[in-house]
């Protein structure tokens, strides 16, 4: 029901104006019913990554989705270094790849913070996401989803495929090329 008072209140003060709810809007302020993602994105690099124990830099290759607008993007995560998307702090922790002679599988371990303007900083995740199962341990947040695509190094050669594909599916008929001969029904079956 929280997520929801904002629209309510842009919808009482349309309906109480008669016309289009700017100063609700401008009451809430930038922030009000989704972050502006129209800002530069930060850009971030395996080199800014904190060095691990073996002295190797590591970086998390994620994707974020505004729920409200639909529109999605790429956030690079080097570990150690927070990172923000929208109204979230992301800070990698740890990113590890499988190498590539074996089946493909990116982990990372996240701790995101939520920084509404309408509430105190909140911590929404922390934990371990799987690249090829992000519903396994999902962060819970009305407005947003985050969730592992790769990782990626500092060391030659250890560029791991994405898990997770970045490119837009095409969608294909499970019954495309199919050979079958359409099945004669019995005299009297489709009453």
């Amino acid at each position: 029901m929280r997520a929801l008072a904002p629209v309510l209140a842009l919808a009482v003060a349309f309906l109480v104006s008669g016309g289009p709810a700017t100063d609700a809007a401008a009451a809430m302020g930038d922030e009000g019913l989704s972050a502006d993602l129209s800002r530069p994105p930060e850009h971030h690099t395996v080199a800014d990554a904190v060095p691990g124990k073996d002295g190797v830099k590591r970086m998390a290759i994620l994707r974020g989705l505004d729920k409200l607008t639909g529109q999605s993007a790429v956030v690079d995560a080097p570990v150690g270094v927070p990172v923000h998307y929208a109204t979230l702090t992301i800070t990698s922790k740890y990113c590890y790849s499988t190498p590539s002679s074996e089946t493909p599988e990116a982990i990372a371990f996240l701790e995101i913070v939520d920084h509404r303007p309408d509430k105190p900083a909140q911590k929404v995740f922390s934990g371990w996401m799987w690249a090829s199962s992000p519903s396994l341990n999902a962060m819970e947040h009305p407005l947003y989803d985050v969730w592992v695509i790769s990782c990626k190094t500092n060391e030659p050669g250890q560029a791991s495929p994405p898990v997770a594909s970045m490119a837009p599916v095409k969608p294909v008929s499970p019954n495309k090329g199919a050979t079958d001969d359409a099945v004669e029904l019995p005299e009297g079956a489709g009453q």
